[in-house]
């Protein structure tokens, strides 16, 4: 029997949380070795752990596995969360790209400057309610369905969802506009698997504060 994925990178969101986020509605258990120290990164990158010198990186299935989205979409085919043909893959990786960019936004919020922080919040306030959001809006009205494709659960909808979220704790009443995606996230919140990932004490990271940008530069020698 193949052990728990081991995923590999710092005690904060980033890039692996969408990965946490997915092995979590799959029900997937999964262990975590925290990268704390430049030396552990290091360590990795000589030891050949990483194809492209990066991080996240996972263990699973007998593959060291890296780049983001080749570990999404490999954990997404194999839970049975990537849709049912080629069509349906498509639909999700377009709505998948989309809640991309607009996490990748917000990720970067507090690397910038306090300048900066407050023009870029306002962009992505503004792209959210004009770029994204009506789009998600709108595919849940025309269908009529639960879910985003094909009327079941896929990795689309746990995307959505993180970046809802995620744009929540930027302004909490951005959903005000958008009754479909108010439906959507109670929905999707109340599936056991989620509901038990967004409960205190799971694996789900918290924001990233000061301290931890701070340890971050230090890791990554910027």
């Amino acid at each position: 029997m193949a052990g728990k994925p081991k995923l590999h990178y710092t005690c904060g969101r980033g890039k692996m949380e969408s990965i946490r986020w997915l092995l979590a509605a799959a029900g997937v258990e999964f262990e975590e070795q925290f990268i704390e120290k430049n030396e552990h990164l290091e360590k990795l990158r000589k030891d050949g752990d990483l194809l492209f010198q990066q991080v996240p990186m996972v263990e699973i299935d007998g593959m060291k596995m890296v780049q983001t989205r080749a570990i999404l979409s490999y954990i997404a085919g194999k839970y049975n969360l990537y849709g049912k043909d080629l069509k349906e893959r498509a639909w999700i990786d377009m709505y998948v790209e989309g809640t991309t960019d607009l996490m990748g936004m917000i990720m970067q919020l507090p690397l910038q400057s306090a300048e900066m922080r407050e023009k870029n919040l306002a962009l992505i306030i503004e792209r959210s309610k004009t770029r994204y959001f009506p789009v998600y809006e709108k595919a849940l009205k025309d269908h009529g369905h639960d879910y985003l494709v094909g009327n079941k659960f896929s990795w689309a909808d746990i995307h959505l969802l993180e970046a809802i979220l995620m744009v929540e704790e930027c302004k909490p009443d951005i959903l005000s506009a958008f009754p479909q995606l108010q439906a959507f996230k109670g929905r999707i919140s109340n599936i056991p698997t989620i509901k038990k990932f967004l409960q205190p004490g799971s694996q789900r990271k918290p924001p990233a504060d000061d301290k931890y940008i701070a340890n971050v530069r230090k890791i990554f020698n910027i």
